[in-house]
């Protein structure tokens, strides 16, 4: 188990189609200037090196291959190429999200405060009791690190109430995928009953950081749910050789409770998210499936243009080699798979999730911000 950890940490650490979703040009009909972003690694766009340069930390999304198939060289992202955000993006007409700590321009564009590793929770929860030679995982990059960044960012973008609020109703905000970090570092020391009574501390947490944007002006939010965290490539390993035959999915080779999980997490999220739509009736606050879509993946990969062997990544090992590692083995197409180098997808795989996205974004009844 403890050998696993430092391969298991660094994995964490425009389509035609989405013309027909937005029914051909309904996301014209309203503009966005600028997009605001907090998140994990699934939505971190360049800031965690700087952050592992801190605690002295290498970070292997420095190296090739990532980067690869879309921007020819590594960025920071946990991909082969662009992620959802960046796709969310380019069909908004926004430049990509500039990551907030290893950028020196103007951030009027937007801002992208997701860390790879970055927990809901302070990071000071899942160290109580740890020796002091233990891991410094997970880093002092939560929720609520990353709006502290945005207040420190804010008096740039405008300075008075009336002025900031004209410039953040022309602003999208997204504020996850935040959890999965969460009940990944608790594996260290908890089973997974004891994991699930951490679901609505989480979930508290990431409502109180939404109401602080709101009150700073946010008007248009989405919130993605967990992905299937049973699926994922890393907590899949963990388990391997301890779960019985009876806690996989016969249909995906998934693990069940961790699964489940995740749906327990999105479903108070989302009764979550209702009630902030109900204190906050001028704000528009979208629920983004993460688990749908990629559960869609899984289950049927050649409708996406998979391989059937869809749960095993594309990059690294065999061992602990990093992706990027001279011993590391890169797969031929990255676009025939789902996952890149752990619980992070591919470029092809974020495309697909970034279409639904958008769909949902433009069509949910109630929460339209369009």
């Amino acid at each position: 188990m403890m050998m696993f950890w430092p391969y298991a940490i660094s994995l964490l650490l425009s389509s035609p189609s989405l013309e027909a979703a937005a029914g051909g040009g309904a996301l014209s009909s309203r503009r966005y200037d600028s997009i605001f972003s907090f998140g994990d690694s699934l939505a971190d766009t360049g800031n965690n090196p700087v952050v592992f340069g801190w605690y002295s930390i290498f970070d292997p999304v420095t190296r090739p291959p990532y980067g690869s198939t879309f921007f020819g060289r590594p960025t920071g992202r946990n991909c082969d190429g662009r992620l959802i955000l960046d796709f969310v993006a380019e069909r908004l007409g926004v430049p990509f999200l500039p990551p907030f700590l290893a950028h020196n321009g103007s951030f009027r564009r937007g801002a992208n405060f997701a860390v790879g590793g970055a927990t809901a929770l302070n990071s000071g929860f899942f160290h109580a009791g740890d020796p002091p030679d233990a891991s410094p995982l997970p880093l002092n990059t939560s929720l609520g690190v990353q709006v502290g960044w945005f207040e420190s960012l804010k008096p740039s973008l405008c300075n008075t109430t009336l002025e900031c609020r004209d410039f953040f109703r022309r602003s999208l905000f997204f504020v996850g995928e935040f959890g999965y970090n969460d009940y990944f570092f608790s594996l260290r020391k908890k089973s997974i009953q004891e994991i699930r009574l951490l679901v609505p501390d989480i979930i508290k947490t990431i409502s109180i950081a939404i109401e602080m944007l709101i009150k700073h002006g946010a008007k248009d939010l989405v919130v993605p749910g967990m992905i299937p965290s049973g699926c994922a490539p890393p907590v899949l390993a963990i388990f391997a050789g301890q779960a019985g035959p009876d806690e996989y999915e016969p249909a995906t080779g998934c693990l069940k409770a961790q699964n489940e999980l995740a749906v327990h997490h999105n479903s108070l999220l989302q009764e979550s998210l209702q009630g902030l739509r109900d204190r906050h009736p001028d704000a528009s606050i979208v629920y983004a499936d993460f688990f749908s879509p990629v559960m869609a993946m899984v289950r049927s990969p050649g409708k996406f243009g998979f391989e059937d062997d869809v749960l095993t990544i594309c990059c690294g090992g065999p061992g602990s080699a990093f992706c990027g590692d001279q011993g590391a083995v890169t797969c031929e197409d990255p676009s025939a798979r789902l996952f890149w180098d752990g619980v992070h997808l591919t470029e092809a795989g974020y495309r697909y999730v970034a279409e639904d996205w958008l769909s949902i974004i433009m069509d949910s009844p109630g929460n339209k911000i369009i």
